[in-house]
């Protein structure tokens, strides 16, 4: 019996690294870590999805939208949310060979 990868079967199911189809796969995959993140982080601190919303002016459906679909996140909901959980954040912005990082 053959044995394959991670990697080798996302290249043959989803595309090689560095095609469209690769780059919003793992792009939907990072916003689908971040959401869970931020759900994990909010239970750790025992706050609720009210509590949290309550912290950073928005309400418990905004929470939970984050939670699920982090895809509609703005930067500054986002820096809000990790604000009032007390956690650090490190951001780092790949342009054409260039390395930016924002801590």
């Amino acid at each position: 019996m053959k044995t394959y990868t991670l990697n080798q079967l996302k290249d043959h199911y989803i595309g090689k690294l560095g095609t469209p189809e690769r780059e919003e796969y793992e792009y939907e995959l990072k916003l689908d870590v971040l959401g869970e993140l931020i759900k994990q982080t909010r239970k750790q601190k025992n706050l609720t999805q009210d509590e949290l919303g309550h912290l950073i002016g928005v309400n418990k459906s905004e929470i939970s939208k984050l939670e699920n679909n982090a895809r509609n996140m703005k930067i500054g909901t986002l820096i809000k949310v990790f604000n009032a959980l007390k956690a650090n954040i490190k951001f780092r912005v790949e342009i054409e060979n260039t390395n930016w990082s924002l801590a």
